[in-house]
């Protein structure tokens, strides 16, 4: 028994006139040699890294995450408990880069992490603005609270508890392009009370600031967003406006 198959001759009406072979050919083609080009130069690279495409993609998406990083979102982690209650020891914040970078300036309220080379110590410090340029600090008033531009400031929604807005008085007029910072937790954090009799009286300069911490992205249990606390918005400007 003859068990090769038989060649069948193609039903000719089915055959594709010749105006159809040539669309069907111009179609082929709309990449163009650019287009190809891409291609062939994307299937070089996937063959000359150690496991190909895979390898491709994962060096591709550790370029993205670390342009990512450099310049766009920074994750920070926190290695004290000067910020607590909001921020715990271990705790990832996301800090957004760009939110002062096209003319925004930190406001009051703001938590930020900035460079402290020079006069806070040689690493990253992470608190809150709690005065920007030109504004009159004050601790504290006869009830006890931070006063900024002569308004009294409630901080109870966010300082630890038990904690007073500070254990040491201050009066401090904070020149322009710099911020007076604080800790949420006062008992427990080093910050512009500290540095007021050192160069530059413990006011962080806006240029170091790195970018604003704009939520917790680890542990997933703690996750949040961080938001400027609506206190503040009732300080005066400078010149007695409200900002």
């Amino acid at each position: 028994m003859d068990t090769e198959a038989q060649p069948v001759e193609r039903d000719r009406s089915s055959r594709p006139s010749e105006s159809e072979e040539t669309s069907s050919e111009e179609t082929s083609d709309t990449e163009g040699p650019e287009g190809r080009s891409r291609f062939a130069l994307v299937a070089r690279a996937a063959n000359w890294l150690p496991g190909g495409r895979i390898s491709l993609t994962v060096l591709t998406c550790l370029v993205f995450l670390l342009i990512v990083s450099r310049f766009v979102m920074q994750p920070f982690q926190i290695p004290s408990g000067s910020m607590e209650p909001g921020l715990r020891i271990g705790d990832r914040v996301l800090v957004n880069k760009l939110a002062y970078r096209f003319g925004a300036e930190p406001q009051r309220g703001d938590v930020v992490v900035f460079d402290g080379t020079g006069y806070f110590g040689n690493a990253d410090y992470i608190k809150r603005v709690v005065g920007a340029g030109g504004d009159h600090v004050v601790c504290c008033d006869k009830d006890g609270r931070l006063e900024v531009n002569g308004r009294s400031v409630d901080e109870s929604t966010f300082l630890y508890p038990g904690d007073s807005p500070s254990d040491a008085p201050f009066d401090v007029v904070v020149p322009d392009g710099t911020l007076f910072v604080l800790g949420d937790h006062r008992s427990a954090s080093r910050d512009s009370r500290d540095h007021l009799g050192s160069p530059g009286g413990g006011m962080v300069p806006v240029a170091d600031v790195i970018g604003r911490a704009d939520g917790i992205a680890w542990p997933a249990g703690h996750w949040t967003r961080l938001t400027r606390p609506d206190v503040y918005a009732r300080v005066p400007a400078v010149g007695g406006a409200h900002g």
